[in-house]
């Protein structure tokens, strides 16, 4: 049998942490999964507060109809809304109302929580290294 080489071997072991940091993550949010996390994070951090859901899967790397079925349970339940979109009749687009917002809020004070449980500060300056070449593998693969 082949000996996978060291790319997919690190390959692997990603998809693996990433699997049981997503599940790790999302148990700590407070009913928030991980993807319903980073979409009212991204909404946040937008200069008008809104975006299009299109654009929202960009961010996320996931598909438009990926985001269209994590957004319609987050509308229903009041953490986003839609709206018109002036520029373009074709799409709307999606901002957080003000309970997503406090959503938002006690799910970045619990993250970060998390995210010192895990990862200390003392330790997080060794992943700066890691978390630029990981930026840089992002821009190669989009």
């Amino acid at each position: 049998m082949q000996t996978p080489s060291a790319s997919l071997a690190f390959f692997i072991r990603l998809a693996k942490i990433q699997t049981i940091m997503s599940r790790r993550f999302d148990a700590q949010l407070g009913g928030l999964g991980l993807n319903e996390f980073l979409i009212m994070l991204h909404l946040r951090q937008s200069p008008d507060g809104k975006m299009r859901r299109t654009d929202l899967a960009d961010k996320l790397g996931l598909t438009a109809s990926g985001v269209t079925r994590i957004l319609l349970p987050m509308e229903k339940i009041g953490l986003i809304r839609r709206e018109s979109n002036e520029h373009d009749a074709r799409s709307s687009l999606v901002a957080l109302t003000a309970s997503g917002k406090t959503k938002l809020d006690e799910g970045l004070e619990r993250a970060e929580i998390f995210m010192e449980d895990l990862i200390p500060t003392a330790k997080a300056k060794r992943f700066e290294k890691l978390s630029e070449d990981f930026i840089d593998l992002t821009s190669q693969i989009i």
